[in-house]
C-alpha cells in the first residue's frame, strides 16, 4: 500500500491537474483543500480525478449541525472518497455530517491543527488531552478516522488499536523546511508510529520533479 496522500495546495485548475498527472502512480491519494476548493468548487474534483486516485476533500466543515449534514451531502454527491470536519464541531455536528455522507463517503475528525503549538493550544483553551478526547468523541459520533500530527499518532494508535484509520499531516522529510507548521515528523516517523496515511503537501509540491519526491518519500515509509 502507498501510504502518502500528496496534497495540491495549488491556487489554479492547471496546476492542480498537472501536479495529480506528475503523482498518478507515485502516491496512493490526493487531497484537495480549501485554497482550490474555494476557488473553484466542484470543478476542482473533476480536474484531478482523470489520475485515478482516491480524492480526499478536506474540508474540515465546522459549523451548526444542519449546515453540515447537507455540506456533506455535497460532498458525497461528488464521489469523493474522504471528507474532513473538526471533531470540536462535537458530537451531535459529527453525527449530522455522518448521516450527510452516507456510506460510501469515509468521515475523518481533525483533532487540533498542526500549526498550534503548545503555547497557542493554550492561548485558545485546548487541555493537554484535546487530542485523545477529540478523537474518542468523534469515533463514538461515527467517524472512520482521525486527523492528528506526528507527535500524538502513536499514543492514539495504542489508545484506539488497528481498526482506527489515523490520517497525519505535518509531514516533512529530514531537512525540509516546516513552513507554518509546528507539530511535525518524517513520514519514517509516523509510519513507525502508526499512521495510515501521511499527508505531504509543499516538499511534493515545490520539488524539481515531485514523482521523484514522492518516490524518495516512499522509498524512506518502506524503510520503516
Amino acid at each position: 500500500m502507498n501510504r502518502i496522500c500528496a496534497a495540491l495546495d495549488v491556487p489554479d485548475l492547471r496546476s492542480a491537474a498537472e501536479l495529480a498527472r506528475k503523482l498518478a502512480g507515485h502516491v496512493g491519494m490526493l487531497k484537495l483543500g480549501l485554497e482550490l476548493f474555494t476557488a473553484h468548487g466542484p470543478a476542482a474534483v473533476e480536474a484531478v480525478r482523470g489520475a485515478g486516485l482516491p480524492l480526499f476533500l478536506d474540508l474540515k466543515l465546522h459549523d451548526i449541525p444542519q449546515t453540515v449534514e447537507a455540506a456533506a451531502r455535497g460532498a458525497a454527491a461528488l464521489g469523493v472518497q474522504y471528507l474532513t470536519v473538526h471533531a470540536s464541531g462535537g458530537a451531535e455536528m459529527i453525527r449530522a455530517a455522518r448521516r450527510g455522507l452516507g456510506a460510501k463517503t469515509r468521515l475523518l475528525a481533525v483533532t487540533v491543527l498542526t500549526s498550534l503549538d503548545d503555547a497557542e493550544q493554550a492561548a485558545i483553551g485546548l487541555a493537554r488531552d484535546a487530542v485523545p478526547r477529540l478523537a474518542k468523541l468523534a469515533l463514538a459520533a461515527g467517524a472512520d478516522g482521525i486527523v492528528c500530527s506526528p507527535h500524538e499518532v502513536g499514543s492514539l494508535r495504542a489508545a484506539l488499536g488497528k481498526g482506527t484509520e489515523l490520517v497525519v499531516p505535518g509531514i516533512r522529510p529530514a531537512g525540509a523546511a516546516k513552513g507554518d507548521q509546528r507539530r511535525t515528523g518524517t513520514p519514517a516517523e509516523a509510519v513507525r508510529a502508526g499512521a495510515d496515511w501521511i499527508v505531504v503537501g509543499r516538499p511534493l509540491r515545490d520539488a524539481p520533479d515531485p514523482a521523484a519526491a514522492a518516490d524518495a518519500i516512499a522509498r524512506e515509509i518502506a524503510g520503516a
